[in-house]
């Protein structure tokens, strides 16, 4: 049976809507960085399609090592170098990087390997940006998202007002940011019945 995080691992990718603490440990992603509104920006849709693309080709590449579904969109965003909250009103300031989590099997070569590969299926596409990254979020504060993106504050408030109470101070960063999971195919679903992660990280007040 194919390896599938979401279910490996519903802790960290089926929360519930009521706020929880989790310590994500350290993760293979494929990353893209950019700036910019991602229902208008080009350059968001280049990223979210060169990621799917090299995704998938490591994945039809790879099926003697390992059998797996491919990992839902992930996104870590911050508003002009601002990392408390993540100001929805002025997406055109948005910095975000576009991530798809990878097995432990991907390594530097077989990244590459696709990398070469995708660039010669669809030579319009530019793969230089692409990188391959191992990220450790540690602890954080997370819960399931229902609703419209725009809605999310209501759910960060609740996070923040738990994480507070379980003593912790959240703790962004530019290496630690806000973070999106989709499990939700915007196209497809309505946007009141969207299903995001939201996970933001946090540190103990005492230390």
């Amino acid at each position: 049976m194919p390896i599938d995080f979401k279910k490996q691992q519903q802790d960290l990718y089926q929360p519930k809507t009521n706020a929880s603490i989790v310590d994500v440990p350290e993760m293979v992603f494929i990353a893209v960085d950019g700036k910019g509104d991602p229902n208008t920006s080009e350059e968001y849709a280049a990223a979210i399609e060169v990621l799917y693309g090299l995704s998938y080709g490591i994945k039809m590449s790879n099926k003697a090592i390992l059998e797996y579904v491919v990992a839902p969109l992930e996104g870590l965003w911050s508003v002009d170098g601002e990392y408390e909250g993540c100001g929805i009103s002025e997406k055109d300031k948005f910095y975000w990087t576009a991530l798809i989590r990878q097995p432990e099997f991907v390594t530097a070569e077989i990244f590459e390997a696709a990398k070469t590969a995708l660039a010669k299926k669809k030579s319009k596409l530019d793969t230089s940006k692409a990188r391959l990254v191992k990220i450790t979020e540690g602890l954080c504060v997370q819960a399931m998202h229902i609703g419209s993106y725009d809605d999310e504050p209501t759910t960060i408030a609740a996070m923040e007002q738990y994480a507070a109470a379980q003593g912790y101070t959240i703790d962004m960063s530019d290496i630690r940011r806000h973070h999106e999971i989709y499990l939700s195919d915007p196209r497809k679903v309505a946007p009141e019945k969207l299903k995001t992660v939201i996970r933001h990280p946090v540190r103990n007040r005492k230390i």
